[in-house]
């Protein structure tokens, strides 16, 4: 367990960041309710997003609507791609508190944030001191889609498990770190990032890892008994328009600077009458609009790419490791409409950068500053469109 101190810190900032950001997206909500996505009912489902009212239900978009479809009625061949570990999870904790699944989730993630950020300020505090470590929690508390952290999603849980192999491994205790990485199997396909980083970290006792395959095989199994098929989960990434690019990782890098070529040339032509960015239809959304997100998700790329060159350098090789192959699963497999869709979101997981980031803002106070100010400015903007059903990330 960590010290008393690195707790205390870490639950200090996990209250007050929550309590936070929960009272911003009311606030968004109230205050913002015309401008709310008129197409919100296409993806809404209110016989399972709508709980106690606009205080949880807010924490229920997008991908919530999957997790809680699973947890209450189980698999379709659509939704193999939602890994069941969270979902199943709900599901125990939701039927407990009689039905409330939304609530069971918000409590499931949020706990999960919670442990988090206990787990990381340990972990940063053996490298980069107290005020290191206090850094590198605040920037995840603040990062921009940091509010996954308490939605009914998936992160906050594959956060957690990340941390507890890494900690696990570090200990010595091989086969228990192994144990967790199946259980993240069972979360996110993502996991299978933790494999080469941790044999680096157990050397000779790296062959302790197996105990993830019996864990992992779960998944297959159950989508043997459910759907007849235990590989569905391989073939659902299209239904979000995702395909295998031949060329890995670059093939997502590729499509991402085309993507913000067309971005830079439709802002400087200040019009919508032409689209640049023809993978978007304007039905769908605005070539301008389209144009902003394709910048802005190349900005979060190149800075992650940065940040894995300084975890890697400053924090050590199993880190910079696991950002790497963090980063190059999902370039791996682009979808063909946005190409580098979701990455801002798949990023707050990734912790190396936390501890990338608390190296840099330990090195200058302006540093500091300008990481909590442009990340507070972009967590409030994406907190009000998620409030509003605007896709995030």
């Amino acid at each position: 367990m960590p010290p008393a101190r690195a707790v205390r810190s870490a639950v200090e900032i996990f209250l007050w960041s929550r309590a936070g950001i929960w009272l911003a997206a009311l606030i968004a909500l109230m205050t913002l309710e015309p401008m709310r996505n008129p197409k919100a009912a296409r993806w809404d489902d209110p016989s399972l997003t709508h709980d106690l009212g606009a205080v949880t239900d807010v924490w229920a978009r997008w991908d919530s609507v999957h997790f809680l479809r699973i947890a209450e009625h189980g698999y379709s061949s659509a939704e193999a791609a939602f890994y069941p570990l969270y979902p199943g999870l709900v599901a125990g904790l939701g039927r407990g508190l009689g039905g409330h699944y939304v609530v069971a989730g918000i409590a499931l993630s949020l706990a999960a944030a919670l442990g988090s950020f206990v787990l990381l300020e340990r972990l940063a505090e053996e490298r980069l001191g107290g005020d290191g470590a206090r850094r590198a929690v605040l920037y995840l508390a603040f990062f921009p889609t940091a509010l996954f952290l308490q939605a009914v999603y998936s992160e906050s849980l594959f956060l957690f498990l990340c941390l507890g192999a890494f900690l696990l491994a570090e200990r010595g205790r091989i086969a228990e770190a192994g144990v967790v990485v199946g259980l993240a199997l069972l979360t996110r396909p993502t996991a299978v990032a933790l494999v080469p980083p941790l044999m680096l970290i157990a050397g000779r006792r790296s062959w302790q890892l197996i105990t993830a395959l019996p864990v992992a095989a779960a998944y297959p199994l159950l989508l043997w008994w459910k759907l007849d098929d235990p590989w569905t989960f391989a073939r659902a990434e299209g239904t979000w328009h995702r395909h295998l690019s031949s060329a890995g990782p670059l093939g997502g890098i590729w499509d991402g600077l085309r993507a913000g070529w067309a971005g830079v040339e439709q802002i400087a032509s200040g019009s919508n009458a032409h689209v640049y960015w023809t993978a978007v239809g304007p039905a769908d959304s605005t070539p301008l609009r389209t144009a902003t997100i394709n910048l802005l998700l190349l900005g979060f790329l190149v800075l992650f790419v940065a940040l894995t060159v300084v975890a890697w350098r400053e924090v050590g090789a199993p880190y910079g490791l696991f950002a790497a192959l963090s980063l190059a699963l999902p370039l791996s497999v682009p979808s063909s409409r946005w190409p580098l869709l979701s990455l801002p979101r798949f990023g707050v997981v990734i912790f190396p950068f936390f501890l990338a980031l608390a190296w840099i803002g330990g090195r200058n106070p302006r540093a500091n500053a300008a990481i909590l100010g442009f990340s507070g400015l972009l967590l409030g903007i994406f907190v009000a469109q998620w409030a509003l059903w605007d896709w995030v990330a």
